[in-house]
């Protein structure tokens, strides 16, 4: 069921925040700390083992695609809360400190696109990239029954 879905959400975004402000806590910055990332990452990791053990049903994958979605306007939301103005008068640490996060996000970006590219050897069926393009518009539902040899 949906409702599932979200509970599981509301678990992992209870259990963020926590650690959020306990890295806040240690950190000495009287913030939460990266709550929201943590309640995703979590999310990600309890959705893929719920898919291994074979559990995760339809309707809870359709609550957690739901919110899962919702993610960058959740993250937009908590950042307009943030004092952007006093922290830039903090001094030019910011800027390097958000120059740094920003490349290193374009590189691991690049990083991945290189690991994830298909080899020169690799040919794909016709039909079978007709198929998946059916099933990604929902013309068509995925047997999960066929095997690939």
């Amino acid at each position: 069921m949906t409702i599932f879905g979200v509970a599981l959400l509301s678990a992992c975004t209870l259990i963020g925040v926590f650690l959020g402000d306990l890295l806040g806590v240690l950190l000495g910055v009287k913030a939460n700390v990266g709550g929201v990332g943590l309640a995703m990452m979590l999310l990600i990791a309890a959705r893929a083992w719920l898919q291994r053990s074979g559990v995760l049903s339809h309707g809870v994958k359709l609550g957690i695609e739901f919110w899962g979605t919702m993610y960058i306007p959740i993250v937009v939301a908590m950042a307009a809360q943030q004092n952007v103005v006093a922290a830039l008068r903090g001094g030019p640490l910011v800027i390097v400190t958000a120059v740094a996060a920003v490349s290193a996000c374009f590189a691991a970006t690049a990083l991945l696109g290189r690991i994830g590219r298909e080899r020169p050897t690799d040919v794909h069926d016709p039909a079978e990239v007709e198929r998946g393009g059916d099933v990604i518009s929902g013309d068509l539902i995925p047997d999960v029954s066929i095997k690939k040899a």
